[in-house]
């Protein structure tokens, strides 16, 4: 029997989920972690120009709370983003259209292994785009100690499936 891979409608392999799929209340563990490096930390702090001690001094930061160099936020929430991309929206969403209520209740290090998770928190379709709909995600991130990192809403414009009528 052949594996039957999800094509758009130009034929395309997706792995995301269409806008059908995405009911409200489905949460996807997903399934690709990362282990943050020094060098992702050093590389995204300096490629956004922020010169922020806390994130490029080690021995700045030893003298700080955290005793060591806290990995940059704006790195987190584009981890968490991109750890939920394969399972939830590869080649089916078109655009992000905002991002709120983003958290870090705890900071992450080098060397901390993130998980993700997402939630679809609502779904509806798009009232001047019939072949399209407008979900909104939850994203949750955990370190290896099961400790929340990040938590963040995000809206994306999502295509219906080639499928639907």
């Amino acid at each position: 029997m052949a594996f039957q891979q999800k094509r758009d409608a130009e034929g395309r392999v997706v792995s995301g989920l269409w806008f059908e799929e995405l009911t409200e209340g489905l949460v996807v563990e997903h399934a690709i972690r990362r282990t943050v490096t020094e060098t992702d930390n050093v590389l995204f702090t300096t490629m956004t120009m922020n010169p922020a001690a806390a994130h490029l001094d080690a021995d700045y930061s030893a003298g700080t709370e955290f005793g060591q160099v806290l990995v940059n936020s704006m790195f987190t929430v584009a981890l968490v983003v991109g750890l939920s991309v394969p399972e939830l929206t590869h080649g089916t969403i078109l655009a992000q259209l905002g991002m709120d209520d983003v958290t870090f209740p705890k900071p992450v290090f080098v060397g901390d292994t993130i998980r993700v998770e997402s939630e679809v928190v609502s779904a509806r379709a798009s009232k001047s785009r019939p072949t399209q709909g407008i979900v909104v995600f939850e994203h949750r991130a955990h370190n290896q100690r099961d400790e929340l990192v990040c938590k963040a809403r995000r809206t994306g414009l999502v295509r219906r499936s080639p499928d639907a009528s």
